[in-house]
């Protein structure tokens, strides 16, 4: 038993199908067959999104402008730079390329392919007493000690 909630889905958006019914209208813009006229932007809460970023297509739009810098498909400017929580990584670390730019200088050393590397600041600063250990010539690279 819906409590009558379905046949109110089916009257708003007749030719709206979609798995998860309950994701229309729910707050957060979700991508594909949701955000479509047929169910009114995921019934409203793309409007502002696909105003701001018509030509983002990602498939978790509600995390662009979360204030958490995600990389790949999200950091471009087609989505704002991720709705410009990747401004400032940008800035700090032109050349770093990783698909979680969140954890760049989280306090935790990701010592994972890409992030503990000079482009990346060594993690944002993180892996830098890891990367001292291991490696003598920072100083000759960086110009510091």
């Amino acid at each position: 038993h819906d409590g009558g909630d379905c046949i109110q889905f089916y009257k708003d958006f007749p030719d709206c199908n979609v798995r998860y019914k309950h994701w229309i209208g729910d707050g957060n813009c979700n991508s594909g067959e949701y955000n479509t006229p047929e169910c009114s932007y995921d019934g409203g809460d793309c409007i502002v999104f696909n105003a701001l970023y018509p030509n983002c297509n990602v498939q978790f739009p509600y995390i662009v402008g979360d204030n958490s810098c995600f990389g790949g498909e999200y950091n471009t400017e087609e989505c704002g730079y991720d709705g410009g929580d990747c401004v400032q990584f940008n800035r700090n670390y032109p050349n770093c390329k990783v698909k979680r730019p969140y954890l760049i200088g989280d306090g935790k050393c990701q010592d994972l392919p890409g992030y503990n590397t000079f482009d990346c600041g060594f993690d944002g600063g993180d892996c830098i007493n890891t990367f001292l250990t291991k490696n003598n010539t920072l100083s000759s690279k960086i110009g510091v000690l």
